[in-house]
């Protein structure tokens, strides 16, 4: 394990922090969702407390390389200044004699916001030049950015050779530590909800899962290839089926049965024809599709089956939407799952959801903060959960 932030001196240093600021706007600017902001605040409030200079780093969207005005972090200053009990200062760059000026004259107790990493596109590239440009900023390095430490860029793997202090922020330790656990020493009965649209993407996570879960219930439009798949060969409309995945789909069935581990596969859906705000679902059997008809939401009973098993549930997982929960007409069966995540989460079950649409779900109806721990990178979640490395994680242990 990296130092944990706790473990540095800070009093009287610059401390250059990788956040994850890549928040909604809306057209106005304004930032929609703070909760990236406000995880970050455990860290900035530590690094003050402390007696630290906070400079901030973050990326927000895909620039590609160029200045795009509307990708400007400037409205997350605004939001970082109501939420943070200090002066919040915003650099017009995050490299050059302008910032370099601003930095210098940083006092601690002042937080300084960089722009826009990924106006540069030596940032994607880990660009060795920009990279040490970055680090000749401050004295400490602390990474809080789970949402990109799958990712190899310069401000999370290429820096931090330029650092002997440097660490992670409580943020990406509380990720690491939750996501960890409930793979490696579950509280059992341990039960893995997964959807989505696609299994592409969660082929090693559903690999991993079947060694260690003890239920799965699968929702979302990957359960159609899953439906789909060997030795089940339900007709299932027009509903989504990766037809390069049947194998994977029966193979993931097969190793389950092999495990003893409880695989729940939907047995009704709301179908329609179109998806659309306007339309109207029908409640079908998954045996009842028509050639016109697609799954665009778990059904009724289905609902009654995964809540039954959560109820029974100590430590649950949960990636990926039981369906277009975007739209009223399907989104039944995910409101239903996360009202039920609170539920026993109240009771004392331990409830992670995986980032992404999961966390936006949650979101959606209100429902932020009522399970254990929500994570802020989908990404990251899957491919820490897959037991696969993270760059940025693996460039704190190293040595300078």
């Amino acid at each position: 394990m990296p130092k944990h932030v706790k473990d540095l001196a800070l009093k009287g240093k610059k401390v250059f922090v990788r956040t994850d600021y890549n928040v909604p706007l809306d057209d106005k600017g304004q930032v929609t969702d703070d909760f990236r902001i406000r995880s970050s605040l455990p860290t900035i409030e530590y690094l003050l407390e402390s007696g630290a200079a906070v400079i901030l780093a973050s990326h927000l969207g895909r620039p590609k390389g160029s200045v795009v005005p509307e990708m400007s972090l400037a409205p997350v200053v605004a939001r970082l200044g109501e939420l943070v009990q200090a002066d919040v200062q915003f650099a017009p760059d995050c490299v050059g004699s302008r910032v370099t000026s601003m930095t210098e004259a940083l006092k601690p107790g002042q937080v300084l916001l960089l722009e826009n990493l990924r106006f540069h596109a030596a940032e994607t590239d880990n660009d060795p030049e920009f990279s040490k440009q970055l680090a000749e900023l401050a004295d400490v390095y602390v990474n809080d950015a789970f949402g990109t430490a799958h990712r190899a860029h310069a401000s999370n793997v290429g820096m931090t050779q330029h650092f002997e202090e440097k660490a992670a922020g409580f943020l990406l330790m509380k990720e690491i530590e939750f996501l960890v656990s409930a793979i490696e020493a579950p509280v059992r009965p341990f039960t893995v909800v997964m959807g989505g649209s696609k299994i592409s993407g969660k082929i090693d996570l559903l690999k991993r899962l079947a060694e260690v879960a003890d239920n799965i219930l699968i929702g979302g439009g990957m359960a159609f290839t899953f439906l789909s798949a060997p030795p089940l060969n339900h007709s299932v409309g027009s509903s989504l089926v990766e037809e390069d995945r049947l194998q994977f789909a029966a193979d993931v069935i097969d190793l389950c049965l092999t495990k003893g581990v409880n695989l729940v596969l939907p047995s009704d859906t709301i179908a329609s024809t179109q998806i659309a705000e306007d339309t109207t679902g029908t409640e079908i059997p998954i045996r009842a599709f028509e050639d016109d008809l697609m799954g665009l939401d778990i059904g009724g009973r289905t609902v009654q089956s995964f809540e039954s098993i959560l109820e029974d549930s100590k430590t649950v997982l949960w990636n990926g939407p039981m369906g277009v929960f975007e739209m009223t007409p399907f989104e039944n069966g995910t409101k239903a799952i996360a009202e039920k995540l609170c539920k026993i989460t109240e009771q004392g079950a331990t409830t992670i959801v995986g980032g992404g649409d999961s966390a936006a779900a949650l979101s959606k109806f209100g429902l932020d903060g009522c399970v254990t721990h929500t994570s802020t990178g989908g990404g990251a979640s899957l491919e820490l959960l897959s037991g696969i490395a993270l760059p940025a994680f693996e460039a704190l242990k190293g040595a300078k």
